[in-house]
C-alpha cells in the first residue's frame, strides 16, 4: 500500500522533522526497495487543497509535526480542522509522529490524546502515536551524538514496512523519559548553571541579532 507522509514543520526540508523522517524512510526502503514514499510538506499553504485530495486517496499516512511550548504549529491544526471524513468501514491507517525540543515525553502526551480522537472522527485505523523528545538541536550536534535517535527511527521505518504499523517497543523506548527522576533533576540543574542547556538558544539568538531581547516579556504584566 501506498505510504504518504506529511511534515508539518515551518522549517519544511531543512527541519528536524525532515531529518527523523529521511531515516523512518531508509529503514523502510530497506524492506520495500521499490515502494514509493510520498512526503509532502503543509508549510506550502497554497497546496492545502492538494494535500487534503492525496490524504483522502492514500492508504496509509503518517503525519510529522513538532511541538512548540505544548502547541502544534498553525498550519498542521489548519489541515486537521479540513480532513475529510472517511466512509463508515475505515480503511486508512493513521499515525502520528511527535517530535520536539523538551526531553520529557510528558509535554506531548496531551496532544497524543486529541489525535487519537482525531484519527476516531475521521474514521481512520489509528496507528498510534510516536513520541520523541530531546530533538531540538539534533541538526547541530555530532554524528556520534544522534546515532541512538537516528537508528530507533530508521527501525521504526523497518517495522512499518514489514507490518504496516509502528512498532510499540521502539514507541515506549523512544517516550522515555516521559519525566525526570530525581537524580536526572540534579545533573540537568548542574548543567544549566554551566550553561550548556542554554547554549543553543543563545546561539541562535546572538546569531539573529536578538540577543538583548533574551529577557523580554512582551505578553507579561
Amino acid at each position: 500500500m501506498t505510504l504518504t507522509i506529511f511534515n508539518g514543520s515551518p522549517r519544511r526540508h531543512k527541519s528536524n522533522s525532515t531529518l527523523l523522517t529521511e531515516h523512518f524512510i531508509k529503514g523502510f526502503h530497506s524492506i520495500k526497495e521499490k515502494e514509493n514514499v510520498r512526503v509532502c510538506y503543509l508549510a506550502e499553504t497554497k497546496m492545502l487543497k492538494e494535500n487534503l485530495n492525496i490524504f483522502d486517496r492514500s492508504e496509509q499516512v503518517i503525519i510529522i509535526f513538532p511541538l512548540y511550548t505544548d502547541c502544534m504549529p498553525g498550519m498542521v491544526k489548519e489541515f486537521f480542522e479540513h480532513l475529510p471524513v472517511k466512509d463508515s468501514s475505515p480503511s486508512l491507517k493513521l499515525g502520528f509522529i511527535v517530535q520536539s525540543g523538551f526531553p520529557e515525553s510528558s509535554h506531548s502526551i496531551y496532544v497524543e490524546r486529541y489525535l487519537r480522537k482525531l484519527a476516531q472522527r475521521i474514521n481512520c485505523n489509528y496507528l498510534g502515536t510516536v513520541i520523541k523528545g530531546g530533538v531540538e538541536g539534533i541538526r547541530s550536534m555530532p554524528s556520534s551524538m544522534n546515532k541512538k535517535v537516528f537508528k530507533s527511527f530508521h527501525q521504526l521505518g523497518v517495522h512499518f514496512a514489514e507490518y504496516g504499523e509502528f512498532s510499540g517497543e521502539i514507541m515506549v523506548k523512544m517516550k522515555n523519559p516521559i519525566k525526570f527522576n530525581n537524580m536526572e533533576l540534579i545533573i540537568f540543574r548542574f548543567l544549566k548553571i554551566t550553561g550548556l542547556v542554554d547554549y543553543y538558544w543563545k546561539s541562535n539568538l546572538k546569531k539573529n541579532g536578538a540577543y538583548h531581547q533574551r529577557d523580554n516579556k512582551p505578553f507579561g504584566n
